[in-house]
């Protein structure tokens, strides 16, 4: 019984191996699949999550756009443009910047947002800066992940981004 039905599944399998054979024939070239590559971080070179709560974004001076893995990374491009330009990391000056609301998602203009500094949550080089579109969800997302303040925009500058960096 055992040796039976060993056989007939053998067979089956040469049967539905031949009929593929037949259907598609080896044409001696080889396809690479496609395989989607995800934006480069232009501050630290590494791949940027579009679905990552921290990601944020630049419009450029020439009106294309460029993305970021974080707020240190956007910030750190923002703040040192002339570096960035000079080793053509970035096509252009950067014009608008834009931020995700940690909690919701929502895109919000940098400026606009409230940043919480010392928080828990580690970003996806190091610690980071945590965007909320009001200081109210800054205040519950401190409750959650703990904070050591909440900065508005006009704080950020390049010594804050260094010591996140460090």
């Amino acid at each position: 019984m055992r040796k039976t039905l060993g056989t007939l599944l053998l067979l089956t399998g040469l049967m539905l191996a031949q009929n593929n054979a037949t259907m598609t024939p080896f044409t001696g070239k080889i396809q690479k699949l496609a395989v989607q590559k995800r934006p480069i971080d232009p501050a630290y070179n590494i791949p940027i999550d579009p679905k990552g709560k921290l990601t944020c974004e630049a419009t450029l001076k020439n009106g294309k756009t460029v993305q970021f893995a974080s707020v240190k990374s956007m910030m750190m491009v923002y703040l040192h443009q002339d570096y960035f330009l000079r080793n053509k990391l970035i096509e252009d000056h950067l014009d608008k910047l834009y931020v995700r609301d940690y909690l919701s998602g929502e895109k919000i203009p940098a400026e606009n947002a409230v940043y919480v500094f010392g928080s828990r949550l580690i970003g996806p080089h190091g610690d980071d800066l945590i965007p909320l579109s009001s200081e109210e969800k800054a205040k519950l997302f401190e409750l959650k992940y703990g904070g050591h303040a909440i900065l508005p925009y006009s704080r950020i500058d390049k010594g804050l981004i260094r010591y996140l960096d460090m």
